[in-house]
């Protein structure tokens, strides 16, 4: 059986946010993994004239391609790129979700109002250009448009009332510590999706981007146990 992966990354963002969880996916599989770039992301953010359902076709596209070279598919989503995982479990036959900081919910203040903190103590150190954040956010801020914005709030509306349609396995992982979408988003989506098959991991160290948490190596694992476990489980048969 020939096992296929798609990885959907975040708004503003691009298959970077993906990459190390790709990586060690590769280093322990021979599935076929694909991270495809959302329509306007990127290297270069062109983000004017894009929309929510812009976004949602170009990943079903990604899908029913892969669905065309493999025979079980699973589907990796982080922030928004979890919204869209939802969205095409509604639609599509997929056998396994994984919601990296899912954007159910978005904007923690608390956290991210340290961020800003700690930002704002390197600039008065000399040290802001190493900040790995601000250069995250500056480059979005200068070049994120209100309306894409709109659309991202607007697909999460959109999809929001059919989580409890999903039944099939879902493994969440949540940074305890992400500045963008509150930690508690993990637990609710836990509670209200309909699946019998339900993991939930913290990441006690984890920012907004977790895959590159420092703990990164003790949730990876996990979460590939999650993903193969019916393969052992026939490999036995």
């Amino acid at each position: 059986m020939k096992t296929g992966v798609l990885c959907i990354h975040g708004f503003t963002g691009g298959p970077y946010e993906l990459q190390p969880l790709v990586e060690y996916l590769e280093a322990n599989t021979d599935w076929q993994i694909v991270v495809p770039t959302l329509p306007g992301h990127g290297e270069t953010l062109e983000l004017k004239r894009v929309t929510a359902e812009t976004w949602m076709m170009a990943a079903e596209q990604a899908l029913r391609q892969l669905q065309k070279e493999v025979d079980c598919v699973y589907v990796i989503g982080f922030s928004m790129g979890g919204i869209i995982a939802i969205y095409l479990a509604l639609r599509y036959k997929i056998e396994k979700l994984v919601l990296l900081s899912a954007a159910a919910k978005y904007i923690y203040p608390t956290q991210l109002l340290q961020d800003v903190r700690d930002i704002a103590k390197e600039a008065m150190t000399g040290t802001l250009e190493d900040n790995t954040l601000y250069q995250l956010y500056s480059a979005k801020l200068r070049n994120t448009p209100i309306h894409a914005a709109i659309e991202f709030m607007r697909l999460v509306r959109m999809v929001e009332q059919y989580y409890g349609q999903i039944n099939i396995p879902v493994c969440l992982v949540q940074g305890k510590k992400d500045g963008i979408v509150p930690f508690t988003t993990a637990p609710y989506l836990f509670d209200h999706i309909s699946s019998e098959t339900k993991k939930l991991i913290y990441s006690e160290t984890g920012k907004h981007h977790i895959c590159y948490s420092d703990d990164c190596n003790d949730w990876f694992p996990q979460t590939f146990s999650f993903l193969i476990e019916d393969e052992e489980i026939q490999g036995t048969n």
